[in-house]
């Protein structure tokens, strides 16, 4: 499994989900509190994952994981 590395909003959710299909880990750089933390966005085939520095979400379908993306800023908006 290779990995991408991009900026937060600099990919759409679509673009995302399309890498994450094609078995590649997503990792989105975004600022907090002033310094720069990364998310890794991976889907397993069944189930779609944000592992935070904090927490790991999950997501059930492709519709939930492109609403996580965009509320959190991941992605940009088309």
């Amino acid at each position: 499994m290779s990995n991408v590395t991009i900026a937060a909003g600099e990919w759409t959710a679509d673009e995302v989900l399309e890498a994450l299909s094609a078995g590649k880990r997503v990792v989105v750089e975004t600022e907090f509190l002033g310094e720069v933390h990364e998310v890794t966005l991976r889907w397993d085939g069944e189930t779609y994952y944000c592992d935070t520095p904090t927490r790991l979400h999950k997501h059930a379908t492709a519709e939930e994981m492109r609403g996580c993306l965009r509320k959190m800023g991941y992605a940009a908006e088309a």
